[in-house]
């Protein structure tokens, strides 16, 4: 196991502010993922996703719903625990900015346009996660304990 590299992905300074930054990203991003993947809250499922992306251009639609919902459902999970945070907000982090130029870039920066607000706050934060990382209560902590990448803190 490199140690360095496992240290590099799963360690961080940060504090409380990326529990507030991981739980509410995390929830959104998995709900609109369980939309896409399963039709859960209203959402199309993967036939319907993907019949709408390829109509949109993102070919083959199928395998982009599967890509994108996978993204946001196991990404907003990773989040919302805390667990792998870097890798999962960097891929979340690349799947809004898809979503920010295929579907709402030309429709202004407002939400009530379609517009890109809502996907370009989401890339910030997932950006945000993966340069800072979980933070002081995320299990990414207790898997570089386990890993033995860093000795646990003496109580």
């Amino acid at each position: 196991m490199n140690t360095r590299l496992t240290h590099t992905l799963l360690h961080s300074n940060a504090g409380l502010a990326a529990l507030a930054l991981r739980v509410p990203t995390g929830l959104i991003l998995a709900a609109h993922g369980a939309q896409k993947l399963f039709g859960w809250f209203g959402g199309y499922g993967l036939e319907g996703t993907g019949q709408w992306m390829a109509s949109i251009g993102l070919a083959p639609g199928y395998l982009m719903a599967l890509l994108a919902g996978s993204a946001e459902f196991f990404g907003g999970l990773a989040l919302l625990l805390g667990l792998l945070t870097r890798p999962a907000a960097v891929v979340t982090a690349f799947t809004m900015l898809v979503a920010l130029f295929s579907v709402h870039i030309g429709n202004g920066l407002f939400m009530a346009n379609n517009g890109y607000e809502y996907a370009l706050t989401l890339f910030a934060v997932s950006l945000a996660l993966a340069i800072q990382g979980g933070g002081r209560l995320a299990l990414d902590n207790w898997l570089l304990t386990r890993l033995g990448a860093v000795k646990p803190a003496l109580a």
